[in-house]
């Protein structure tokens, strides 16, 4: 007969291994699988005495025509993101006097000159900048070479989006894939059809891919909260799982330069008062971005390598879907960089740094290049404002400072 002893180990030895499996299968679940031991792997950097420097950058998957909605709707999303957002950003700045940035990454298919007019103006007025965004399937190389090459030239040659390299003359472009699915990374092949898509992008002049964190789809990668250079394997799909951290002191390798914004867990947001939630750092009205998102955004602390003093938040959103407008452009967002700016602005501990996806490239690159101090006035570092953006409030200042105060320093002029 089994004593009660024994009985009572049995049951807590059942509860133990049923946990356990649950606990496997809500991982599996989410495909935490691939990112989880990262997560835990990894330490904070330590930060020196000064202040910490914080970049922050909000990248859109802006997709006027998403629902497959008719023109109407088309415009009353757009002339609602131009007139709103004046609104929002001119309430607002960092300690550089500029108001917060928006990355428009505008999706290639959608286009329509008439929306893409609107968006250029807004960025005009110093506001942001627009980038690439493509959803593609079953794709070829040749299509795909010939879909990016005229996008960009349309964004250039008609908006005045996009900067040429000053070295080569060729247009650069920041990049978000369509379905999180870059370099074909979904598990069941569909979105992209491309496994040699990073060598493809940085031979057509990408800078950058801003498009993860993508979790909880199966497309996240193993390599989590980096700043990487990652080298493309046209024999295999994901090429981009692991690859090789920027450096301070460092050079540019592989294919192409990936920028990811936070990705961790919220244990102050719980499923059930147990189960924390995935904090991807994505922004809408289901996750809005609250104080404590905030913070840990910081304390995650994105950056380049022997250089943690400058830190990089890059979050996202689907800024065109009504559902999430008012968290976007109404109290939520401003409460937002009300927030940062008290928090993260005060001058000794911290420094905010309102970036568009183009400048947060720039200044990785300096910090790359070993140069300290101030991040601000490396926004211009490698590749120039577009041209669409030479007439902006803060650009004639902002470029007439940084070369009195650092003559010898590399500063790209706005392409004429």
């Amino acid at each position: 007969m089994t004593s009660p002893i024994v009985l009572v180990l049995l049951i807590l030895a059942a509860i133990i291994v049923l946990a356990a499996v649950g606990i496997g299968l809500a991982i599996r679940a989410r495909n935490m699988q691939t990112w989880l031991g990262s997560y835990l792997r990894r330490k904070r950097p330590v930060q020196g005495p000064g202040p910490v420097h914080v970049m922050f950058c909000f990248v859109d998957h802006f997709e006027p025509a998403w629902g497959r909605v008719d023109l109407d709707t088309q415009r009353k999303r757009v002339d609602r993101w131009c007139h709103d957002y004046r609104i929002l950003a001119g309430a607002h700045r960092d300690a550089d006097g500029r108001p917060p940035q928006h990355s428009f990454f505008y999706p290639e298919e959608e286009y329509l000159e008439e929306h893409l007019e609107k968006l250029a103006a807004l960025c005009a007025e110093g506001y942001g900048e627009i980038e690439i965004h493509l959803h593609h399937d079953d794709d070829t190389e040749a299509n795909f070479r010939t879909t990016i090459t005229r996008f960009n030239q349309l964004l250039h040659e008609r908006h005045g989006a996009l900067s040429r390299d000053p070295q080569t003359g060729q247009l650069r472009f920041g990049f978000i894939h369509g379905n999180w699915s870059l370099d074909n990374s979904r598990a069941d092949g569909r979105w992209c059809g491309l496994n040699n898509e990073l060598i493809l992008l940085r031979e057509l002049g990408c800078y950058a891919d801003f498009t993860l964190p993508s979790a909880p789809s199966d497309t996240q990668t193993r390599m989590i909260n980096a700043i990487y250079y990652a080298t493309d394997d046209p024999r295999r799909p994901k090429s981009h799982n692991t690859g090789v951290p920027v450096r301070a002191g460092g050079q540019a390798s592989g294919d192409l330069m990936i920028v990811q914004g936070p990705l961790g867990l919220n244990w102050r947001s719980r499923r059930y008062g147990l189960i924390p939630r995935i904090e991807n750092a994505d922004v809408r009205r289901s996750c809005p971005p609250t104080r404590d998102r905030v913070d840990a955004w910081v304390r995650t602390a994105v950056h380049v390598e022997g250089r943690p003093d400058w830190v990089f938040i890059k979050i996202h959103t689907h800024g065109t879907q009504e559902r999430d407008m008012d968290t976007l452009l109404g109290a939520p967002a401003h409460e937002l960089y009300e927030y940062l700016e008290q928090r993260y602005n005060d001058g000794g501990s911290h420094v905010l740094h309102y970036v568009t996806a183009r400048e947060l490239y720039n200044i990785v690159k300096a910090a790359e290049a070993g140069h300290r101090g101030d991040p601000a006035r490396f926004r211009d570092y490698e590749l120039p404002p577009p041209p669409g953006l030479a007439k902006a409030p803060w650009h004639s200042a902002s470029q007439d400072q940084a070369a009195a105060s650092h003559p010898n320093e590399r500063h790209a002029g706005v392409e004429g």
